[in-house]
């Protein structure tokens, strides 16, 4: 059986042979291999945004296919959708956003856009003299899309009387590059 002072001498016999020198000259060649091997670290990818459809394309391509679809108070579905239904279900659908279900919580989304500088995928908000806020998707071109109450999901223009004396406000709510 080994007793303290046995393994503290043979210890200091291994020292003694130099063991100190070795063992600091594998120290530093640890120390400097590492630093020798430290790769310059490469510059990081740029990432493009995929040549594809924009927003405004998206949007049209997606209402074309909801054309006609009857109002139905709080609906969500084909079956039967409301103005800001129509809204939460395409920019959910198509952009992955989560936007809050009644008009007047849209109104407080995004930032006020003035109606001269709209781009496709503002939302237009209108007050019509009988009715409650209404809102709809600008495509571009002055037009928007929208679920009416007579017509289901339609095309209207922001130049139409109608339309244009009932006009309220816009918000982005889409980032603009």
């Amino acid at each position: 059986m080994l007793d303290a002072g046995t393994c503290c001498s043979d210890f200091n016999r291994f020292l003694d042979r130099g063991a100190i020198a070795f063992l600091c000259l594998m120290l530093l060649t640890l120390m400097t291999t590492g630093c020798a091997t430290t790769a310059i670290p490469e510059p990081e990818p740029v990432f493009s945004i995929p040549a594809g459809p924009g927003p405004a394309q998206m949007l049209r391509t997606e209402i074309q296919s909801w054309l006609g679809t009857p109002h139905r108070m709080g609906g969500l579905s084909r079956r039967g959708i409301d103005c800001s239904g129509l809204v939460v279900v395409l920019y959910g659908d198509l952009f992955d956003m989560r936007l809050p279900r009644t008009t007047t919580a849209l109104m407080r989304k995004g930032r006020r856009v003035e109606a001269r500088s709209l781009t496709a995928g503002d939302l237009v908000f209108f007050k019509p003299a009988t009715k409650f806020h209404h809102v709809g998707i600008y495509l571009g071109h002055g037009e928007f899309a929208h679920a009416s109450t007579s017509y289901g999901v339609m095309l209207s223009r922001m130049d139409d009387d109608f339309w244009r004396q009932c006009y309220l406000t816009s918000r982005r709510v889409l980032p603009v590059d």
